[in-house]
């Protein structure tokens, strides 16, 4: 018998379908991810030339804080974008999620609870559960595009055990990018109920119709109780890197992340070597990648505005929406799509959202969807779920 952390902890909603998804490839079905965001944007040659140029003799352990060049170019990046980190505010980890596990390790203990907004990255779930945390969460709705609520109902979802403020922006599962005025609203709130504050900011590049962003990192009066938490993964298209860090100006948190840090002993070596060369790209490298995922975004909500009874938020970052379907159970029907449902041979694995909130029951009828392909793709992905909803509706 397994633990019963892990019997608690619930099955990632980005991969729980991958068991159907599978059987139907093995059937001879073409399937189109929209469920998982993993680009399809090529990663730059020069993360593999780096790590082709490299000669030693013995490949050893990295420095457990990252290596000396990463940890420059990296504190580069951030003073360019005007946030000033330096590389001794840095913590190079194993991805994003490393990142996020040792945030909540050093800022929480065991019992705590993590206040975050609903829907949230379902994959902080894992983490909550690895910490033994709590979760409590205010709401955001995809009919107001996400935007968070007033300042009243945030506060509502605060008690003593609340010691975390964890905010994903751009949003993931949302796309939604929050304001200035918001992101302040929520510096406030964190300031007044002495709470740490774990900015997850790795989608920061990904913003579309002129809007700005704002980091927590901006906001002076809130450094002593800020991690940010970023990566390479979405930034630059290397997901299989597992290159991420934390960025802190609070002395003792930094010194307890290093502790963590010295504990898994190191992050690997390659990838560090190519992670400091993506950082030497121009500036302009994101100029053709942001245009290419407007499109993407702008073919993905016309699309799914010609389906009867879909309702989408509109979508300003990152590169996922939200879909509202006219079924009760999206679980039952994105398992439906890749079990009982074909055209030409053809198939779409979704997310489903209810995995996403933490009150599942207010996502029973979403999906979140990643355009994280080709228009062409995406438009043929749309018309497949088109499909799939009627077929599934005689099915009822």
């Amino acid at each position: 018998m397994v633990s019963k952390r892990i019997q608690a902890m619930p099955f990632s909603s980005i991969r729980k379908l991958t068991p159907f998804a599978n059987e139907a490839k093995k059937n001879g079905k073409t399937v189109y991810h929209l469920n998982i965001g993993a680009p399809d944007v090529k990663t730059p040659k020069t993360f593999f030339q780096a790590i082709k140029d490299v000669d030693v003799e013995v490949l050893s352990y990295a420095p457990s804080q990252g290596i000396p060049e990463l940890l420059e170019e990296n504190a580069k990046y951030f003073q360019k974008i005007g946030l000033d980190f330096k590389p001794e505010d840095l913590v190079i980890t194993n991805g994003g999620s490393e990142a996020l596990l040792f945030s909540l390790l050093v800022t929480t203990d065991v019992g705590d609870e993590v206040l975050t907004c609903e829907p949230f990255y379902t994959n902080y779930k894992t983490y909550f559960h690895e910490a033994g945390l709590k979760v409590t969460t205010f709401p955001t709705d995809v009919k107001e595009g996400f935007a968070l609520p007033v300042r009243e109902v945030i506060e509502k979802a605060i008690s003593e055990k609340t010691k975390v403020l964890l905010i994903s922006n751009p949003g993931n599962p949302t796309g939604a990018v929050y304001s200035k005025e918001e992101i302040r609203l929520l510096g406030d709130i964190a300031k007044d109920h002495d709470l740490y504050i774990l900015a997850d900011e790795v989608y920061r590049e990904f913003i579309y119709d002129g809007k700005e962003f704002t980091s927590f990192a901006a906001l002076e009066d809130v450094k002593d109780r800020l991690i940010v938490l970023d990566s390479i993964s979405k930034r630059f298209s290397a997901c299989g890197a597992r290159v991420g860090c934390t960025a802190t100006k609070n002395k003792d948190l930094q010194q307890a992340l290093v502790k963590l840090a010295t504990g898994r002993l190191a992050a690997p070596t390659l990838e560090q070597v190519g992670a400091t060369a993506l950082y030497q790209l121009p500036d302009d490298y994101f100029d053709e990648v942001r245009e290419e995922y407007t499109l993407r975004r702008n073919c993905i909500e016309e699309e799914l505005g010609k389906i009867p009874g879909v309702v989408t938020s509109h979508s300003t970052g990152a590169f996922y929406i939200i879909a509202d379907l006219p079924v009760e159970d999206s679980e039952d029907f994105a398992r439906f799509m890749l079990t009982d449902f074909d055209h030409k041979g053809e198939t779409v694995m979704m997310a489903p959202a209810a995995g996403f909130y933490q009150h599942t029951e207010r996502g029973k009828s979403q999906v979140r969807l990643a355009y994280v392909l080709e228009r062409e793709k995406i438009k043929r992905a749309c018309e497949l779920i088109g499909m799939g909803l009627e077929k599934y509706k005689e099915k009822k």
